[in-house]
Parts: C-alpha cells; structure tokens; sequence
C-alpha cells in the first residue's frame, strides 16, 4: 500500500493541497491512504476547507487521522468552555494562543461576541461539526505498518511525574509495552519532541522508523544536526530523516509550507 503522510496541517489547506499536488496524490489511480499524523485543525484560516476534505476521505476509507494534541485541547475546550469563557473573552486563554477557539469559531460559523455571550449554542454547534463529531471519534493513538510507527509527537516512554511540555532536566526510559500503555500516557506522548527522544533519550522502537509531527523539523536540522538556525532566514523545514525517525511538521504557520513524504509498506 502507498501512504502519503503529512502531519501539522494547522487549518492551511491550500499549503497541504500544494503538497499533495507536488507529490502526485490527487492524479494517483494506484491504491493510496493519506496518513495525517495529528493537529489537523488551530492557526489557519481554512478549517472547514481542511476538515471537508479529510471528512470525504475519512468516507471513502482513504484516511488514517492519528490524533494530536490539538485534537485534544479542542476536546477540552468544548468540554469545559464555562471555565475558561472568561480567560477566552480577554484573549489570555492557551486556546486562543493555540489557535482552538479561532477554529472553534469557523467551524461553528458563529463570532466572537456570540460566542461569549451564548456559549451554549457555540459549543453545541462546534460539537455538531465533523471535525469534532466524525473525524477526531476515528482518530487513533498510532498506525503500524510492517517497517513504519506513525505517532502525533513520539510512543510513550517512562517519565518523572512532570508535565509533558516541562523537558528542562527530564529523564526518559523505554516502556516497552507502549502499545498499551494508558490513555492518560498517550495524551502525554502527544507532545513529546520525536527528534530530542530518538536522538538524545534513544527511546526508539527497534527495526522501525515512526513518523512523528508536532515538533519543527528544524529543530532537528539546527540543535541535531548543526546545519542552521531554528528560526532565522536559513532554518530548514524539510523533513528530518535519521535511523529511527522521520520527523515532518513544517511548522506550517511559520513557514508556510506543508511537508509531505510518500511511503510503500504493508501491514
């Protein structure tokens, strides 16, 4: 089976059409799955675009969603809007700043002040759309082909009780049962750093590669490799390939490109 894999889209279709296009997914007549591994939707301006078109695949069977982290905090969001209305209302929430409410806002068609003021049929609406009522129930923690893992950030590994985005110091260890490891270590995963656990923790599955998102490729390209800057006009957004990892989110909102590669494996 041929898979093409994109990661990150963030709610930019065209960057992702545009990549698509580039590798030939829309002209393929050969059996073919788009993988997106996680964050489909938050920091772009074509959320409903991105969330119709994964939808019709989803349909067709053509569509393996990983779920990301993103995909998470707009589950949160929706659950317990009346906590964090007020946060929202002044523009200090994390879900503003992630771009959740933004997409929340499009996919429910209704405005800023509607939305604060009946919060009620906001979250309903939001709830009612595909992207929250089809495609993140089809998510799932991975997808496992005979020589590849595709992940949203890394599999989940033994940590210090710490928040998952506090790195500073932190000490990894190998869960080799992480398949099955909980829900609450998989909502974790999700915002580990692919490229700093395979690279420096060695926290790989052996005799596979995983695809991973979440983290800027050109962090790998700079701090791994030492080839550029992260951010400067030199930073390279180009998928990070080493032994154990192929690292593709292209930090789209920044860069303004979408990566995607294209695999042959079977199951």
């Amino acid at each position: 089976m041929k898979y093409y894999v994109v990661s990150d889209v963030h709610g930019f279709y065209s960057e992702m059409e545009k990549a698509l296009c580039d590798k030939g997914f829309f002209n393929d007549t050969e059996p073919h799955k788009l993988i997106i591994c996680g964050d489909l939707l938050d920091r772009g301006k074509e959320a409903v675009k991105v969330q119709d078109f994964a939808l019709e695949l989803l349909h067709k069977g053509d569509l393996i969603f990983i779920r990301g982290n993103h995909e998470d905090l707009m589950v949160d969001m929706l659950n317990d809007f009346e906590k964090y209305k007020n946060e929202i209302a002044w523009g200090y929430s994390h879900h503003v700043s992630n771009g959740t409410y933004d997409s929340a806002l499009q996919l429910s068609n209704i405005d800023e002040y509607k939305s604060i003021q009946n919060s009620q049929e906001f979250v309903t609406k939001t709830m009612l759309s595909p992207y929250y009522k089809e495609l993140i129930p089809a998510s799932v923690n991975y997808f496992e082909t005979s020589n590849y893992i595709f992940v949203h950030g890394w599999i989940p590994c033994l940590t210090e009780n710490i928040p998952a985005w506090y790195r500073r110091n932190r000490h990894y260890e190998s869960n080799q049962d992480w398949r099955n490891a909980s829900n609450k270590d998989w909502d974790m995963a999700r915002w580990f750093n692919g490229m700093e656990l395979a690279e420096l923790h060695s926290i790989v599955e052996s005799g596979k590669q995983i695809v991973c998102g979440h983290w800027h490729t050109s962090f790998g390209h700079s701090k791994l490799e030492q080839k550029c800057s992260e951010f400067g006009d030199d930073a390279d957004f180009s998928p990070y390939y080493s032994k154990n990892i192929i690292a593709i989110d292209a930090c789209t909102a920044h860069s303004g490109i979408v990566n995607c590669i294209v695999i042959e494996d079977e199951i």
